[in-house]
């Protein structure tokens, strides 16, 4: 082997020696993938809400990290400050239970761990098969910007933003229709 090969070998990082970002990536992966299940596991509605915080946030970072700065802020703004917030409204609103909800656990545990895990395997094949050979350009566009990411989402991604605004304007409305009705009842 050469000394050119070699010093060429060297420079290129693989898979046996990741860099501090690829760490870094799996690092808050692994935390994101933590608060997701506390998320769904948990039987108090508002930790529960609180913990998809945390994994929406850590899906933030894991945009920022793959240099994807307007998706996370994105991420942020509209999933973190938006939904999460419509979320706790309406728990207020309709005055759910603040502490632990015996009716948020069907007994059925087992049988939703067999489909999560079917799931979880049929998408990651999907995934798998349908990108297996794929590479990414990088010497094009970058891919994460603004401007690529802006025209990517208007042009082909318009109608799904909008369903997504009516779906939680409905969401929102009827949280407050519930609402006055049990304050009608009970006055």
């Amino acid at each position: 082997m050469t000394l050119a090969a070699s010093a060429a070998h060297s420079a290129h990082s693989g898979f046996l020696s990741p860099t501090g970002i690829e760490i870094a990536f799996v690092l808050v992966g692994i935390a994101t993938l933590g608060a997701a299940l506390v998320t769904v596991t948990t039987k108090q509605l508002v930790h529960a809400a609180l913990w998809l915080v945390v994994a929406l946030g850590g899906l933030a970072v894991e945009y920022l990290l793959l240099t994807a700065e307007f998706i996370a802020w994105v991420q942020v703004l509209i999933y973190v400050g938006s939904v999460v917030v419509l979320l706790l409204f309406g728990l207020m609103l309709t005055k759910a239970p603040i502490g632990r909800s015996p009716d948020a656990d069907s007994g059925n545990r087992w049988a939703a761990l067999g489909v999560a895990v079917a799931a979880a395997g049929a998408l990651v094949w999907v995934v798998v098969d349908a990108f297996c050979t794929t590479w990414i350009d990088l010497d094009g566009p970058a891919q994460g910007s603004t401007e690529v990411t802006g025209t990517f989402l208007f042009r082909h991604w318009v109608l799904p933003f909008e369903a997504l605004s009516v779906l939680l304007l409905a969401a929102l409305v009827g949280a407050i229709v519930l609402s006055r009705k049990r304050s009608k009842e009970q006055s």
